[in-house]
């Protein structure tokens, strides 16, 4: 789909970056932060539990997966609550809840306990991806759309740096430093909820809903006294899940499905398994776990480039072409047996250019659905992203161990080729539309 040459817009679209946007976007990034974060301080804090609760390797991975599965959950359930309640409400009670779960892990006397509170963990964080996402896409104007929802893909990575950082200060603390790790993630999450007080309703959600006295307060507020409600939502409209699956949606569901899959299933294999994955293609120890650093170092400068880039270079441009480079590299990572730098570089290769398809997950379901259902839509991309993880983490080192590193670099790739093709032929181009056009036509 071309880019559409109606430059109509709205105050909303056409005004410039403020403060406002910049702070919104800063207490949005909660939920990537916190996601990124407390997956990584797992990572540090299970070796104590497992010493403390003598636990077997079944214990191990359950709970190194619950987290997951609550994502899964939390996204799937909460963007339709989101689209039904409103973007407020649940944006200021979430970060609380988190919060919340992350401080009681401090007192689990058990691996059960344990187990049901990194779920409702997960559950919150997942919530926060479709509530914060399509509360920021609805208040950015149509020049720094993707700059702003860009960078939260950023703020992933830096939890997870956060995490072994703080959580490597924490191990210090002696054979109960695991509670601390895990109780660690709920400090930044109170920060945030307080910074959310205060943060006004989405002025769309508001005309959505046929509150358009509410939602001209809200403008007012935001832009100014001679702000009005004109071109900015058609009118009220009814929020339905099935909305999602029907024309035009429904293709744009399948097609937000299909790439984000196929895009981050690749990313968590090799960055979950970077040291194990360069030890598998011939390189030794010392060197993998160096050059595992520079990966994900170099995953972070990919979503930092793409995010810079997001405001001048076309939807399609930025997801298309790094899909099929970054396709290509991981086949030819398993057809060919090359020297420790050349790997090195192929993988740093890719960690780069998937950086353009990785800040899309987040901006194209924001800008292909209508208010009423875009947090629904966002909550299901979430919630699928979440299996391509799961299947990154857990498919692929079976993989490895049973079909060997050449077959299983080949069979991600060929995986990642399925999205760059279905990109290709699906991926509609949305770049500086106003919102309520890229999501309604």
């Amino acid at each position: 789909m071309a880019a559409s040459p109606d430059v109509s817009g709205n105050v909303i679209d056409d005004a410039p970056m403020s403060g406002f946007h910049r702070r919104l976007a800063v207490f949005c990034s909660g939920g990537p932060f916190l996601d990124g974060y407390a997956l990584g301080v797992i990572g540090l804090a299970l070796p104590g539990i497992t010493k403390q609760w003598h636990l077997g390797g079944a214990w191990e991975g359950g709970l190194a997966a619950s987290a997951l599965a609550g994502l899964f959950l939390g996204g799937l359930v909460f963007g339709y609550v989101t689209d039904r309640i409103g973007r407020r409400l649940m944006y200021s009670v979430d970060l609380g809840a988190i919060a919340l779960f992350a401080a009681a892990q401090f007192f689990v006397t058990g691996p059960e306990q344990l187990l049901v509170l990194r779920v409702l963990l997960g559950i919150a964080i997942g919530a926060d991806y479709p509530i914060a996402t399509s509360l920021l896409a609805e208040f950015a104007p149509r020049r720094s759309r993707a700059i702003l929802i860009g960078m939260q893909t950023a703020m992933w990575s830096a939890g997870s740096a956060a995490s072994y950082l703080v959580g490597g200060l924490l191990l210090q603390l002696g054979p109960d430093a695991w509670r601390w790790i895990l109780l660690s993630p709920s400090v930044p999450a109170l920060a945030l909820a307080v910074l959310r007080v205060g943060t006004p309703e989405s002025p769309r959600w508001l005309l959505n809903k046929g509150r358009s006295d509410e939602a001209l307060a809200v403008l007012r507020r935001v832009y100014g006294p001679s702000a009005t409600l004109d071109g900015i939502e058609a009118g009220p409209a009814e929020t339905r899940l099935g909305l999602v699956f029907t024309a035009p949606y429904g293709r744009r569901m399948l097609f937000v499905a299909i790439f984000w899959m196929c895009s981050i299933t690749p990313v968590y294999a090799i960055y979950a398994f970077a040291p194990q994955l360069l030890q598998a293609l011939g390189i030794d120890a010392g060197d993998a776990n160096a050059g595992s650093i520079l990966i994900g170092v170099l995953f972070l400068v990919g979503t930092l480039v793409a995010t810079a880039l997001a405001g001048r270079v076309r939807r399609r441009t930025m997801l298309v072409v790094p899909f099929f480079v970054a396709s290509a590299v991981l086949v030819v990572l398993g057809l060919t047996r090359s020297s420790a730098v050349l790997v090195t570089v192929l993988l740093g290769v890719y960690a780069l250019v998937i950086g353009g398809p990785t800040i899309l997950q987040w901006i194209y379901p924001n800008e292909l659905f209508p208010t009423e259902v875009r947090a629904t839509a966002m909550g299901i991309g979430v919630a699928i992203s979440r299996i391509g993880a799961v299947l990154g983490t857990f498919v692929v080192p079976l993989l490895i161990s049973g079909a060997g590193i050449a077959a299983t670099m080949i069979i991600v790739g060929v995986f990642s080729a399925v999205g760059a093709v279905a990109s290709a032929i699906m991926a509609p181009e949305t770049h500086g539309r106003p919102l309520t056009d890229a999501a309604t036509g």
